[in-house]
């Protein structure tokens, strides 16, 4: 790669002037209320919904809802990307898909069969990629590359409050599944409908309409590109580990976990939540913050994933309420750090600033690309082995997520 193209890669056209000043809390709020969904869905109103539905086959059936429904995330997201690139616009696709939620969440919870589930939960991620698509492109296109790792870590701060948010209302409206969902799909109808009316869309050139096998062949070739392709994997390999077993988590507190006597497994997860979420703003707002000072990605990016491994190891060994409280706070900090600076470090290797929607929106796949697998390993390796072995595989694969950073050239 030529130094002019090294150059231009991520970096904001000169044209684009809008101001950053006060994005910065539209971006946070936008990720906070879709993690709030994604979270409180994921965490708690699905498994309880399937549980409900048929309790001998929960773990089974969770796997193959979430993992139907991830296809449709994988799908939508870059198809998304592409399409808000080519309009030339984002914030009319944050607001669709934003308003969009709210049917699809009053959908999901009037279904009553595991089959209704997992077709409506398919529709919530299609939607909500569509949301997720144009809002992750916002960092790469109005962002300036020395403020990244603080866009970033706004972003990231996204996750440990919107995740508190969420459970917190799905614990709440735990018995009553429809009026949950809705909660959470008029909080993702707020903040869209806040970010398109605060946050003034730069209205780049519209991009001619491209044949489908001509984008099938650009997705590919953006994978071609050698940083891209191992900031991919490293992104992939983390979120399968941390997904694959928090995903599970309320049947871990259910069946592998000893609870103090009183406590419910899902009062367990909205104490664990906030605990989580803690320590994931610490660490999202210092690896920020720190990268950008030191300018170093890579290291933190490698220390965050290890830590993940070795959190995974504290439940493994103990297998008790404080083991669970110390995996919460550990991973939580080891997430919000990989988050908020693999987000910064990704922002970076992008090839073109101009195609910067769809290839945020290929890398997304590497978010929704582990929550297709990850069910069906943590269904098959919970189904023979029991959840320690769950733990192993976590860890293990949050070290291959770290060690796949290595060979990034272009970021230190």
């Amino acid at each position: 790669m030529a130094h002019s193209e090294a150059d231009a890669v991520g970096t904001i056209p000169s044209t684009r002037t809008t101001p950053t000043r006060g994005l910065l809390p539209l971006l946070f709020a936008a990720n906070a209320a879709m993690y709030a969904l994604y979270i409180g869905v994921g965490g708690v109103l699905l498994p309880l919904q399937i549980e409900h539905i048929d309790a001998a086959s929960k773990i089974a059936n969770l796997g193959l809802v979430g993992g139907v429904a991830a296809i449709f995330a994988t799908v939508f997201n870059p198809v998304a990307g592409a399409l808000s690139d080519r309009s030339g616009r984002r914030n009319p696709w944050i607001l669709g898909g934003g308003l969009a939620a709210v049917a699809a969440m009053a959908l999901l919870g009037s279904v009553r069969t595991v089959l209704l589930v997992a077709m409506a939960w398919c529709l919530g991620q299609a939607v909500m990629n569509i949301y997720q698509a144009a809002l992750t492109s916002v960092v790469p296109d109005r962002i300036p590359r020395e403020r990244r790792g603080r866009a970033s870590a706004a972003v990231g701060l996204g996750l440990p409050v919107g995740s508190t948010v969420g459970v917190l209302l799905a614990s709440a409206f735990s018995d009553h599944y429809r009026t949950g969902y809705l909660a959470l799909g008029a909080l993702v109808a707020g903040a869209a409908v806040l970010f398109a009316s605060a946050a003034r869309d730069d209205r780049l050139a519209p991009k001619r309409p491209i044949p489908l096998r001509d984008q099938v062949a650009t997705f590919l070739n953006v994978l071609r590109e050698h940083d891209f392709r191992w900031a991919f994997i490293g992104r992939a390999l983390l979120v399968l580990g941390y997904f694959a077993v928090t995903g599970y988590q309320l049947y871990i507190l259910q069946d592998h976990i000893r609870l103090p006597g009183g406590l419910e497994p899902s009062t367990a997860v909205a104490i664990l939540t906030p605990i989580s979420a803690v320590a994931m703003a610490v660490s999202t707002v210092a690896g920020g913050v720190l990268s950008d000072r030191l300018d170093r990605r890579k290291l933190f990016v490698g220390l965050s994933a290890a830590l993940a491994a070795g959190a995974q190891l504290i439940p493994l060994c103990t297998p008790t309420w404080p083991g669970m409280l110390a995996f919460a706070a550990v991973n939580g900090l080891a997430f919000g750090c990989f988050m908020a600076v693999d987000t910064a470090l990704v922002t970076m290797v992008l090839p073109k600033a101009e195609d910067a929607a769809r290839d945020m929106g290929v890398l997304n796949i590497a978010n929704a690309g582990p929550q297709i697998i990850g069910p069906f390993v943590a269904s098959a390796v919970v189904s023979f082995g029991g959840y320690p072995p769950l733990f192993l595989v976590g860890g293990l694969l949050s070290v291959l997520g770290a060690v796949a950073v290595v060979p990034i050239r272009a970021v230190r």
